[in-house]
């Protein structure tokens, strides 16, 4: 991350929530709601794989969720567990995949884009116990907390907890979700991007709002001693909006939030996840002041050659990623991972500056196999 040469390239992936629930200890249901379970899960996984990271992208839990419970159903058919909340829904609970909450009816609840108020906005989580609210309000409070008190506490108990079980040995990094990311699952998908057409001033409006909770919710994670941030800024590649829309709805806001981040805390690394099709934006990325991009897809899932990224960004920022988790490592065997693995090394290793990993998340069904023949090719051949 500092853009010198190392002792050794680093390997770090990072892993689908339905890859901990496969192959960690921890059941799912403990993993997707109890933050010592979840922190267990990640270290068990690093070490395993010996990897040189770990990345916190799940916040941490409310110690009380449990009286929220009104029973927990196994479904064996199905290879699910559903947890009914007292309020009449439900969360399911997959085997091998993330956990989603649901209204009653089966639907799941997002506003519209007319019903927003961007006054009324701070942060959007996601993976919050209870999904989406509006306005937002955490788990199962029934109102929205203020804005300078809007993390609750337990918000970064995951991030303490992992770097206490490993101390300076392993970086651990952060995440939270980009201005435009959020947007995007606030509203879901499609009528976040008609949104962008039909009134880019509100738009702006609700990103500029998101921005200064992204900005806070950076800072509480720094303040509790995390080496690194991403920014999940997943839907921001050429399949979803163009060169000219990245430039006007995504770079000033993730500008705005790394030159704020990075004024209170200087030494502090930040670097972006963007998925997909972003070989014609390197450069805009770039402008935004990340410090590292990750993903940086190769064809056909992307539009990167790592040679192109070496190139492009080589004394600017560090580079994550580009080994293909799909046709390497979901679909591939023990050759492909070496070959793969190799052709990375000999591009990337001689300037320093990158980080040897899956361009985007190792799917639930990748064999661990690969992963730890993956970690002992760059133990063998990744020294300088």
């Amino acid at each position: 991350m500092e853009l010198g040469i190392p002792d050794r390239v680093p390997v770090f992936c990072q892993l689908s929530v339905g890859h901990y629930f496969l192959y960690a200890d921890p059941s799912p249901m403990d993993i997707w709601f109890r933050s010592e379970a979840l922190a267990d899960a990640l270290v068990q996984m690093q070490q395993r794989y010996q990897f040189d990271g770990i990345l916190v992208n799940i916040p941490g839990r409310d110690p009380e969720f449990e009286k929220h419970i009104d029973r927990v159903q196994r479904k064996d058919a199905e290879r699910e567990t559903w947890v009914w909340w007292k309020n009449g829904n439900y969360t399911r609970i997959p085997d091998d995949d993330c956990a989603h909450y649901f209204q009653s009816d089966g639907s799941r609840f997002f506003p519209t884009f007319e019903q927003v108020d961007p006054e009324t906005l701070w942060y959007v989580e996601p993976w919050d116990l209870s999904g989406i609210t509006y306005p937002y309000s955490w788990g199962f409070d029934p109102e929205p907390r203020p804005f300078e008190d809007f993390f609750p506490p337990f918000h970064d108990e995951t991030i303490r907890l992992v770097k206490n079980k490993v101390g300076d040995a392993t970086s651990v990094h952060s995440e939270i979700f980009s201005p435009f990311s959020q947007f995007l699952e606030l509203l879901n998908y499609e009528y976040a991007l008609m949104g962008l057409l039909d009134d880019p001033g509100k738009s702006h409006a609700i990103l500029e709002r998101l921005t200064l909770g992204a900005t806070d919710l950076a800072k509480r994670q720094a303040a509790a001693g995390v080496d690194a941030i991403l920014i999940s800024s997943a839907f921001a590649g050429g399949g979803l909006i163009s060169r000219e829309d990245y430039a006007t709805f995504v770079l000033p806001y993730e500008k705005q939030v790394i030159s704020d981040v990075q004024s209170e805390f200087p030494n502090l690394k930040v670097y972006t996840h963007t998925c997909g099709a972003i070989g014609d934006r390197l450069d805009l990325m770039l402008a935004t002041g990340t410090n590292g991009i990750d993903t940086l897809d190769p064809p056909p899932l992307g539009t990167v050659e790592l040679e192109q990224a070496v190139e492009q960004l080589n004394g600017q920022a560090f580079i994550k990623g580009n080994l293909d988790p799909v046709h390497t490592f979901l679909y591939g065997d023990e050759e492909k991972v070496r070959q793969s693995v190799m052709h990375r090394l000999q591009v990337a290793k001689p300037r320093g500056g990158y980080i040897l990993s899956s361009a985007c998340s190792i799917a639930p069904a990748v064999r661990p196999e690969l992963l730890e023949t993956m970690s002992q090719i760059v133990l063998e051949h990744g020294c300088y």
